[in-house]
């Protein structure tokens, strides 16, 4: 009865949080059904390549999947942090601490995740549709669903959403209530004995793998392209404000010049490295998956003046988009989850004097901030993928990229950002700030 008071309280509490874990979890569950539904519906066809191309979409799926629900649940637990340092301070056991937590990444994933099933029915059908228009797939060949994709996307999203509590919260759980208490308050510095290592391996291997097809031949480096991006995006992940807080720094300087409100932005920022890092991760995901999907393309076509056969173009650009929205919407999510429970922040800014066009003014520049690392961390990344992958190819590891395209990829980047950000604080400055600070 413990562990289930805990679990509601904080459901209760930390409604957006958990509400943002939901979303994560329905679009995770939504794209792995589709995913599984085509490897199923195309499993009998006999056209060359399209079996192959499934399986790749599905392990790609499912690699997001779990990136964008560990990201999200880590960020929804680190947020309670205060709440589970209290309980245990009047004598709650780390074991009903975590055993709450747990039952609060289900109580908050396995609904979305069933109603993701359906959803990703849905895209797959249109999915499939598509494919037998650009000649993939024979005309007349039936579509059909699987049962598998059921327990396949509420397992994976089920279990990865409790295991990221779980290990989020683990730490945290076996310190003493007087030093919890003091690490929610002033937040945790280092990132772990474990996580460290991990993340420094997965950078390692990227930039080993990327060496090491860049002296094969064309069709390996085009196969290994993607574990390279994986790779990479993994470490950065990991590594998180050891990677993203150089670059947070140069970009944070250079903003902090256009007044008050970009120099509190930037002060935000520096104080809060983890929170920073949970906003990035996501966008470099996006960032870095949609460059060098498009990057390879429009390539081969400045090149060869051919982007490759039309099926094939339409399924990479139909792929890219699938998953670089995926993680737009989980980007968007992180940003939003993060803004809301800034709440009390933002109503102590209020107290002290600021105005409301500051406060917005901040929250702008925080998002241009977050924008502007998430676009030099995933062109970097884009760049190490594609150097291998068009060096074999065409004798140079330099992409070309028409600018209307990088301009778009900028824009877009930037008003997700400022949507994600501005809508949650404008929300914010519509309450009273002593009605804000009570309820928080």
């Amino acid at each position: 009865m413990t562990t289930t008071r805990l679990a509601l309280a904080a459901l209760r509490a930390h409604r957006p949080a958990f509400a943002g874990t939901a979303v994560a979890a329905l679009f995770a569950s939504a794209v792995m059904s589709a995913s599984t539904t085509m490897l199923w519906a195309t499993s009998g066809v006999r056209t060359e390549g399209v079996g192959d191309m499934a399986l790749v979409l599905l392990i790609g799926s499912i690699y997001m999947s779990i990136f964008v629900v560990v990201s999200t649940m880590g960020t929804a637990v680190t947020q309670q942090h205060r709440e589970l340092a209290l309980v245990r301070a009047v004598g709650a056991r780390s074991g009903q601490v975590r055993r709450a937590v747990a039952a609060q990444a289900l109580a908050a994933s396995v609904p979305a995740a069933l109603l993701g099933c359906a959803g990703g029915c849905a895209l797959a059908r249109v999915w499939f549709d598509g494919m037998v228009e650009h000649g993939l797939i024979p005309a007349g060949t039936a579509f059909s669903l699987t049962w598998l994709a059921v327990p396949l996307s509420v397992g994976v999203t089920a279990v990865t959403s409790t295991l990221a509590a779980v290990l989020s919260v683990l730490r945290f759980s076996l310190l003493r209530p007087a030093r919890a208490l003091e690490e929610a308050a002033t937040g945790r510095r280092t990132l772990g004995l474990v996580r460290t290592p991990l993340g420094l391996a997965a950078v390692a291997g990227g930039v080993a793998l990327s060496v090491l097809l860049s002296r094969g031949p064309a069709d390996k480096a085009g196969q290994g392209a993607f574990l390279v991006l994986i790779l990479f995006c993994v470490g950065t992940g990991l590594l998180g404000p050891r990677i993203i807080g150089p670059a947070a720094w140069l970009v944070s300087a250079l903003v902090g010049r256009f007044g008050s409100s970009a120099r509190l932005a930037m002060l935000n920022i520096r104080t809060q490295p983890r929170r920073f890092a949970a906003a990035v991760v996501p966008l470099v995901l996006v960032v870095g998956f949609g460059l060098t999907k498009i990057g390879v393309r429009t390539t081969a076509e400045h090149r060869t003046g051919s982007a490759g056969a039309r099926g094939e173009v339409w399924l990479d650009y139909f792929g890219t988009g699938l998953y670089a929205g995926f993680a737009a919407i989980a980007a968007a999510n992180t940003l939003a989850m993060i803004s809301f429970e800034r709440r009390r922040d933002v109503a102590l800014l209020r107290v002290v004097g600021s105005r409301r066009r500051q406060v917005r003014a901040m929250a702008a520049w925080e998002a241009a901030m977050v924008a502007l690392t998430s676009l030099l961390l995933g062109t970097a990344i884009a760049l190490a993928t594609l150097a291998p992958l068009l060096d074999a190819a065409f004798g140079s590891p330099l992409p070309y990229l028409p600018w209307p395209v990088a301009a778009s990829i900028a824009a877009g980047t930037l008003l997700l950002t400022l949507l994600a950000t501005g809508l949650p604080v404008r929300s914010v400055l519509r309450s009273r700030a002593v009605h804000v600070l009570q309820a928080a």
